[in-house]
């Protein structure tokens, strides 16, 4: 079984479609990155996986089973999503921020329980947060902030984390942290990663495979060094590259030239 199969998906207003008959699946504990320019329908697409956004053709199954057949909450048991540019004003600690994500196990007039604490503080520890606990969201830095973020998403226990370009505005010491942080939730806890990225060299560091979108439609899915090549990425972002390997990490590099 595929984590997610999309078949024929087409999503648009009015006449104009953002993204055009795309169909793909992603297996489970995958670790696929979406690349594009913009206005190619990155954003557009994980919304559609999280069911925020209702495709006007197509069909996306999770798990199996066709997504307009879950609930919201049955649902997030199964998929977390990490917004783009998460902002939180209000003055909740990191642990309330964390909490929030046990929202799809909590009855209406439940309490949080004592499983759900321990879950909370298994994903600050996770994301490296834990000694942030008690201290309020608005007065932590935008890296600290985002590894929140991801903890609150790892508290769903989903199967299966979108990142809605995760580590835009961050320094690279902290978009370093977190493709780690991904690549280990990927690899030791077997999670789903789809990330949404404009960094093409991380994308081609951490991903096992790449899904490159053009103008709405799938350019090119497969391994980096299939995706990654000199003709795709001119076409996608009209601009001449170099494709070589990093001596250092042997993955993919993309110069511009």
């Amino acid at each position: 079984m595929y984590a997610v199969e999309v078949k024929n998906l087409s999503f648009g207003y009015g006449k104009e479609n953002i993204l055009d008959n795309i169909s793909f699946r992603i297996k489970q504990g995958e670790f696929i990155s979406i690349i594009g320019p913009n206005g190619s329908g990155k954003s557009t697409l994980l919304k559609l996986l999280n069911n925020i956004y209702k495709p006007k053709s197509g069909t996306i199954l999770v798990q199996g089973r066709n997504i307009k057949d879950y609930n919201g909450k049955e649902l997030a048991r199964s998929i977390a999503l990490v917004s783009q540019n998460t902002v939180i004003d209000y003055g909740f600690t990191v642990e309330d921020i964390v909490l929030m994500g046990r929202y799809p196990y909590i009855g209406r007039f439940e309490k949080e329980k004592e499983e759900d604490y321990q879950i909370v503080d298994e994903a600050l520890k996770l994301t490296n947060t834990y000694n942030l606990k008690k201290r309020r969201i608005n007065e932590i830095s935008g890296g600290e902030c985002q590894r929140v973020i991801i903890a609150k998403a790892l508290a769903q226990n989903p199967d299966i984390i979108l990142l809605d370009e995760p580590t835009s505005h961050l320094d690279i010491n902290h978009q370093m942290e977190i493709l780690k942080l991904l690549e280990e939730l990927n690899k030791k806890q077997g999670t789903t990663i789809v990330l949404v990225i404009h960094d093409i060299n991380l994308a081609a560091r951490y991903s096992d495979r790449i899904l490159l979108l053009n103008e709405g439609r799938i350019l090119a899915v497969g391994e980096p060094s299939i995706v990654i090549n000199e003709p795709n990425i001119e076409r996608a972002y009209n601009l001449e590259v170099a494709i070589e390997r990093n001596p250092i990490t042997n993955s993919i590099c993309v110069i511009p030239l």
